[in-house]
């Protein structure tokens, strides 16, 4: 039985790039930093379900050329309970990208909500393409191919998501709740990146909280590739997440890893459109799965 929450997640996070790109910001404007703020997490607005599957090196809304590469992304959160016990998730993708922009995630989850059963892998399949706007997963189990295509105005929800989390992280650096620290030039795992430290501060009594709560946000962005090489979050109420990118090959991948076999059938996913309504009219956003901690309200 295939994890329905798991395809949808995966539809909305795709949909939101293909509507984004249609605004086709630079190629060599940087990446928004991380956010800090209510229900955002690193990579911006879609948050903790970005770096829960494996999207830490993507950026949305943005069509980066001439920069091929592949390597495999790795996924790693610890959170440690009052009583002593632990929860732990990996999500590992190996990503390729070409000089087109065309991606490819093969994705591998384990120790998320029901794909965690008896210790069972679940592995998608997924291609972007943010030229011809479109973009598939790949179900390998009935060799069907999901085309997903961004709906009439479906980029607007999240560029002006995007824009208002900007606006916010600005106010907040201003007025002290969030810090910002240049942490220099490093090499890891043989590629250059620049270093930033977020920490954000939630004062007593903001959350319920009797004492403030200090979550801390480390990201090594790649200028040269232009994705985001590690993170690592950490957060006393979720637990500790690392993102890391390895095995990096500056090559042109195969172009058949961009396009959909000759043995799959290929048939249409829902269509979102304005106000995040699908085709059968139901909400188009992703519900977050029941073991996902949900965004915070401070």
């Amino acid at each position: 039985m295939k994890s329905k929450w798991m395809i949808s997640l995966l539809s909305g996070v795709l949909l939101t790039s293909v509507g984004a790109l249609r605004a086709q910001e630079p190629a060599d404007a940087p990446p928004p930093p991380e956010a800090m703020g209510p229900g955002a997490g690193p990579e911006g607005p879609l948050g903790p379900r970005m770096e829960i599957l494996g999207f830490g090196e993507m950026q949305p809304g943005k069509l980066v050329t001439g920069a091929p590469y592949s390597g495999l992304a790795v996924t790693e959160t610890q959170q440690a309970l009052s009583d002593g016990n632990t929860i732990n998730r990996r999500v590992q993708a190996n990503v390729f990208r070409d000089s087109q922009g065309r991606t490819r995630r093969e994705i591998t989850l384990t120790g998320v909500g029901p794909l965690s059963t008896a210790g069972a892998l679940r592995t998608f399949v997924m291609i972007h393409d943010p030229v011809a706007k479109t973009a598939y997963v790949l179900h390998q189990d009935t060799k069907v191919a999901e085309r997903l295509r961004a709906g009439r105005g479906g980029h607007k929800p999240a560029a002006n998501l995007q824009g208002n989390f900007e606006a916010r992280m600005q106010a907040e650096i201003a007025n002290g709740t969030l810090k910002k620290e240049d942490l220099g030039v490093q090499t890891i795992n043989g590629v250059s990146v620049q270093g930033t430290r977020f920490t954000r501060t939630i004062a007593a009594g903001q959350a319920g909280n009797a004492k403030p709560i200090v979550v801390t946000n480390e990201r090594w962005y790649s200028p040269e590739l232009q994705i985001v090489v590690k993170t690592v979050k950490s957060d006393p109420r979720f637990g500790t997440t690392t993102y890391t990118v390895t095995n990096v090959v500056r090559q042109e991948p195969a172009a058949s890893l961009f396009t959909v076999p000759a043995d799959y059938t290929v048939k249409a996913g829902a269509v979102r459109g304005r106000g995040g309504m699908n085709r059968n009219g139901g909400p188009g956003a992703a519900p977050a799965p029941a073991d996902m901690p949900p965004p915070s309200n401070e």
